[in-house]
């Protein structure tokens, strides 16, 4: 059936700031179902308290309300709009339970407004464990042993009937919050104390754990005639036992029988149809049993689009929130286009000629002190995904994208050899089990105590094992005598030519070279739904090493855009948001655009945001190689954050052009010691420091500098490793620590002025004209670091004389570091005098803030002065002026209980929203204050 032309005017809820469970995939799938709506003409109001987000930005929505996601804000909306129909599905977790919150207050039946794209009563009997078991019995779907418990004394009871070891639950929580396995009756207790308090209807579940199971998840659309597709079938690489957000993850599965595999989808349907009557997207979780009978247990349904759901689209180039957003709306499968052929349907299940692999991203570093075994409850911040024609090929790129030092899977000389730290590490899961898996294959741990150790199933660890044959075949050259069916080999199996230069003890460029000169290429494949069924119109492509490229240089003048990588804490969604409106502005300015990006979650991996993606590491062989296939005119760098800011010298020593500002004067800003003498020499106040390179140096600097001292590693973002310290024994020990994780860094003391006012400035510069787009001021007071500090724009008592000193000395820096594009400066203000603390040439994480409050693409605007599009004299600012807007940081640290939660100058916040206020007597801004004990002077 075609649309429902009722429906002019539909609402989507958001997921509201960045938190560990609920991350950028929501941005994603707002953002596309918001433009697949558009295209039917149906206008989009969309909520969302994130500022972050690409997803609250003009070119999203028709209406965009930055609004906290509570009762009264949809009403607020309703009182403004015809709301004709609520799509509540896109916002993850929150944006269901504030569907269902209006819902109990009838907000939706008396303003006559349909809920879409799912079914109340399907929300709450997945949430229901009870219900939901209730359901699945009737449908004859097996599910391990569980029974409710609302009460202390009722869990109780039910450990007693199920004995251990035993999982347990929270009712209707996200990312595991409140959940977790259980071996004895202590850790019992305490959990279920938790999971009780946890779930908002004081309501767990527990189950009889399935450890060492296997788990599969199903991605499913259906639409209104009851059609059903199955999109991707995933494969965790950990057992049950390990969260799914923060398992390996493999598509298409790998290890399951054609037989079970059908079974599970007729199961994965039935469930789907039983559970309500709705049109849209749906994740199944599974359990198979690791023996040759493949018994099927039932986990959960999700009735709508989840975090699996971004890393399924990425997968098979199959927009899964696009198509349920047209769904929703009253299309049917088969009446839609499959957005990759333009041929086929939508009715067309994806198949796959590639292997994709999924790697978390974990930030412990962060949260000293805090549990890092990995289990029910999810402690990942980010993830990365490789595409590869085979699973060797997937894991190593996956490996190489996740900037955590590492080159790969090994081969680079940082292998662990303590046996029992091994066994250890692989008996209980955290963030670096799978390189310790590779390392104890590698040590000669016996194959079957690895496998009973981690209850992976064999096909991966002899995966594993079969790359370090090769290894030990490569080491037994050197380059000029290195068989060319070796390096191909190698190639094939995702190897980088840094791990190839490790093990022929040679240099990475030796073995381009060698590459070149034997005609071991890479190629790029198409990412195309139809494994080359049907040609594909949209250019999404992969590399590999084979004979056939699939991607045709254009003679377009092009513009390559660098991504930020995986999220992690300290470069988050803003970086996104930046290259997104990057890519539009050189679309804008005639350029085709070529996205290069590894996270799956963000809306830059659109096969639709730029004009080409290539889906890679965003890691300096796959860039040059790509860089030389499409010869652009130049390299974007400063929208990516640290993780492309760190390309920028290797461009610059091969010769390749970087956009707008420098690397020389990208390099002048990280190195304090050539900026501090820029300072000096533009008569700009700072405080006093210096640069030292051992315990030693800093023992003697001190003396100079005096205490307190602000301690830190060049080079680094979020303000990694760095700390306030008032004495000689505190700064022996930071300094010794920083030189252990960074050996390769220098380190900063400056002398920290205690009680100042923290401000920093963002503006644009085309190397000649200044624009200050915004000045923030810190409610917190100096020490804290900026992204965890509440922040007021505009400031709300600095004063004249301080405003006007930040103004001129943003304007000589800007112009000092001859910044073209975006430049990002903190102050320190003590006694009206102001001190500038740093300076960033590039896009930080504050730009999209700005943005959102004064209502203006400076991004955009910024990437054309990059370009050489336009100069800041050419454009029109009008930014809004009323009021005042509050950056609100937001912390997971329920994740991690018992660690320090105190602040400081090392970030620590995953996400951020947005509050307006009409003015300075604003119960929430007097409430910030009472809370922090400060005086508000005005």
């Amino acid at each position: 059936m075609p649309k429902n032309e009722k429906i002019k005017s539909v609402l989507i809820i958001g997921s509201g700031p960045i938190v560990i469970g609920q991350a950028c995939e929501f941005d994603y799938s707002g953002s596309q179902a918001a433009r697949s709506l558009r295209e039917e003409g149906i206008e989009v109001t969309l909520i969302n308290s994130n500022p972050a987000t690409i997803m609250t930005d003009k070119v999203v929505a028709d209406n965009i309300y930055l609004k906290p996601l509570e009762p009264e804000s949809i009403l607020e909306i309703i009182a403004n709009h015809n709301i004709d129909a609520v799509l509540p599905t896109m916002g993850g977790q929150t944006a269901l339970n504030l569907a269902i919150k209006c819902d109990e207050l009838g907000i939706w039946e008396e303003n006559n407004i349909d809920i879409i794209g799912v079914d109340i009563a399907a929300i709450e009997i997945t949430e229901n464990r009870e219900a939901f078991r209730d359901l699945m019995e009737r449908i004859d779907v097996p599910m391990a042993p569980q029974k409710t418990a609302k009460s202390f004394l009722e869990g109780k009871g039910v450990a007693q009937e199920f004995g251990f070891p035993l999982c347990i639950r929270s009712s209707y929580t996200l990312g595991g919050a409140g959940a977790g396995v259980v071996y004895d009756e202590k850790e019992f207790d305490n959990l279920l104390d938790a999971g009780l308090h946890a779930s908002p209807i004081h309501e767990v579940m527990i189950d009889k754990a399935l450890l060492g199971w296997k788990e599969y998840e199903l991605e499913l659309l259906r639409d209104s005639n009851d059609n059903v597709v199955i999109i991707c079938s995933i494969e965790n690489f950990d057992p049950m036992g390990v969260h799914t957000g923060d398992s390996i993850t493999v598509a298409p599965a790998m290890t399951m029988s054609d037989t079970t595999f059908q079974e599970m989808r007729n199961m994965a349907i039935k469930m789907m149809r039983s559970v309500g009557n709705f049109a849209g997207g749906c994740n199944v979780q599974f359990a198979v049993s690791p023996d040759e009978e493949e018994k099927i247990i039932a986990i959960e349904i999700n009735p709508r689009v989840s975090r699996s759901s971004a890393l399924a689209s990425k997968a098979t180039g199959y927009p899964i929130a696009k198509i349920a957003a047209k769904l929703a709306i009253g299309y049917t499968l088969d009446e839609l286009d499959n957005q990759i052929t333009k041929t086929t349907s939508a009715l067309f299940e994806p198949s796959l000629d590639y292997v994709i692999v999924k790697i978390p991203r974990w930030n412990f570093d962060k949260f000293p002190g805090a549990d890092r075994k990995l289990g029910l409850q999810m402690k990942s911040v980010g993830e990365v995904m490789g595409i590869g024609r085979n699973f060797q090929e997937a894991l190593q790129k996956a490996c190489q994208s996740l900037e955590i030092g590492r080159n790969g899977l090994g081969a680079d000389g940082k292998e662990l050899t303590d046996q029992n730290a091994i066994l250890e590490s692989l008996e209980f899961p955290s963030w670096n089990r799978l390189f310790h898996i590779y390392d104890a294959i590698k040590l000669g741990i016996p194959f079957n105590r690895i496998h009973e150790k981690t209850k992976i199933d064999v096909w991966f660890l002899r995966q594993i094992e079969d790359l370090i044959k090769l290894e030990r075949k490569i080491e037994k050259y050197n380059l000029s005598n290195l068989p060319k069916e070796l390096l191909f080999d190698a190639k094939q199996k995702g190897y980088a030519d840094r791990q190839i230069a490790h093990l022929l003890r040679c240099l990475e460029s030796e073995v381009y070279a060698k590459r070149e000169e034997l005609g071991v290429q890479r190629v790029y494949k198409l990412v195309d739904t139809c494994a080359g069924e049907f040609p594909a119109q949209t250019p999404y492509y992969y590399s590999s090493f084979e004979l056939e490229n699939e991607s045709e240089v254009t003679e377009k003048k092009k513009i390559v855009v660098l991504g930020s990588g995986p999220n992690r804490i300290g470069q988050g969604i803003e970086f996104d948001y930046s290259c997104v409106h990057g890519v539009i502005a050189a679309k804008e300015a005639g350029y085709e655009t070529i996205m290069i990006n590894c996270n799956p979650e963000t809306v830059s991996t659109d096969f639709d945001t730029a004009d080409k993606l290539y889906f890679e590491p965003v890691f300096w062989e796959h860039i040059y190689d790509i860089i030389r296939h499409e010869k652009p005119e130049g390299v974007i760098v400063q929208l990516g954050g640290q993780t492309a800011l760190k390309l920028a010298e290797k461009l610059e020593r091969y010769g390749i052009k970087i956009m707008g500002t420098s690397y020389d004067a990208l390099d002048l800003a990280e190195d304090r010691g050539r900026f501090s003498a820029l300072l000096k020499e533009n008569n700009v106040p700072y405080p006093e420091f210096g640069v030292v390179e051992s315990a030693e140096q800093a023992l003697e600097l001190s003396d100079d500098l005096g205490f307190p001292l602000l301690v830190r590693p060049s080079y680094v973002l979020g303000g990694q490793k760095m700390k306030i310290v008032i004495n000689k024994e505190e700064l022996e020990h930071h300094v010794v620590d920083i030189l252990h994780d960074m050996p390769e860094n220098q380190i900063l003391l400056d002398h920290f002025l205690g009680g100042a006012i923290e401000a920093e400035a963002d503006a644009i510069c085309d190397g000649e004209n200044v624009y200050i787009i915004g000045v923030m001021q810190h409610i917190e007071p100096a020490g804290i670091h900026s992204g965890d500090s509440y922040a007021v724009l505009p400031p709300y008592n600095l004063g004249d004389l301080v405003m006007q000193q930040i103004e001129d000395i943003t304007n000589k820096i800007a112009i000092a570091l001859k910044t073209v594009g975006l430049i990002n400066i903190q102050f320190a203000i003590k006694n009206d005098k102001v001190y500038v603390i740093e300076a960033n040439p590039r896009a930080s994480r504050t730009v999209p803030f700005i943005a959102k409050a004064y209502d203006e693409p400076y991004v955009n605007y910024a990437t054309k002065v990059m370009l050489g599009d336009k100069k800041v004299t050419d454009f029109d600012f009008q930014p809004r002026k009323e009021g005042y807007a509050i950056k609100i940081p937001v912390f997971s640290f329920n994740k991690f209980p018992n660690v320090n939660k105190e602040l400081g100058p090392e970030m620590k916040s995953t996400g951020e929203a947005i509050q307006f206020i009409k003015d300075l007597k604003d119960p929430f801004f007097r409430k910030i204050f009472a809370e922090r004990n400060l005086y508000l002077s005005k």
